[in-house]
């Protein structure tokens, strides 16, 4: 079954496509796909992933096609981020 793992951070992006075996579950995916080697910070207990931007549990199962994503911790408050933008502007 084919499927992608994703990982960003602010200056490199990492989309990588596999196959796996039928009934893999996000965590198996991310572990095939080598990106814990790629990125050693990377914690699974922490950080949350999810399928095509919607939020699930590392045991959740994979389906063909699915994009299994990583998410960073925010470093900053968008709101914030953004309000810095328009006091610049």
């Amino acid at each position: 079954m084919n499927v992608g793992v994703c990982y960003a951070e602010s200056e490199r992006q990492l989309w990588l496509r596999l196959e796996v075996p039928e009934g893999s579950t996000v965590q198996q995916a991310i572990e095939l796909s080598g990106v814990l080697s790629q990125y050693p910070h990377i914690d699974l207990t922490t950080q949350k992933v999810g399928i095509f931007g919607k939020l699930s549990k590392l045991d959740a199962p994979v389906k063909e096609g699915d994009r299994v994503e990583i998410y960073r911790k925010i470093t900053a408050d968008p709101q914030q981020v953004q309000r810095r933008r328009v006091e610049v502007d």
